[in-house]
């Protein structure tokens, strides 16, 4: 797909297709492009946890706020980031800072390139951090941040949500 056409096919899918599973080897291809994400200091401070099993979907579905339709989708990928990794070299102060934006970046090329493979996706970024944390066993060291269910949409989505202008979200200094 060409990049302008697969940025305008991108949407925010929450009815996933229970008759289709995601390969495993589509799911690499998802996680393959997330490690190509920016990061700063190139740390690289994300861990991914790929959740398959319907009872800690159900828990992660609770602790997004019971938002039901995460325990819906065949595969739930939680990005997570390690703020020490990124803290490393940056300095702690920076490390908080650093692990949302590499992670948020990380979590954009799964969006993407889940729409590039057909699959519908959805960025859930409403999360109880430390009870989800326990739900997914995680160590101290990570921090979910983000979570994209992902699976084959239901249906075709409806036209995009309108935009703001350019003009309207820009000011130039020259």
């Amino acid at each position: 797909m060409e990049f302008w056409e697969l940025l305008q096919e991108r949407r925010s899918i929450r009815e996933f297709d229970p008759e289709r599973d995601v390969p495993v080897d589509v799911v690499e291809k998802l996680l393959e492009a997330a490690i190509l994400a920016p990061t700063a200091g190139n740390r690289q401070p994300w861990h991914y946890v790929v959740v398959r099993d319907p009872d800690v979907k159900q828990g992660i579905a609770h602790m997004a706020l019971r938002q039901e339709f995460i325990a819906m989708a065949p595969v739930v990928i939680v990005v997570c980031g390690e703020p020490e990794r990124s803290g490393a070299r940056l300095g702690q102060e920076m490390a908080d800072l650093h692990t949302v934006q590499d992670t948020s970046a990380a979590a954009e090329h799964i969006l993407l390139a889940a729409t590039d493979l057909g699959l519908a996706s959805c960025w859930v970024s409403a999360l109880r951090e430390k009870e989800l944390r326990e739900v997914l066993n995680l160590p101290e060291v990570y921090r979910p941040l983000t979570i994209v269910p992902v699976g084959y949409a239901l249906r075709r989505p409806g036209a995009r949500a309108p935009r703001r202008l350019v003009s309207e979200v820009t000011t130039y200094i020259e």
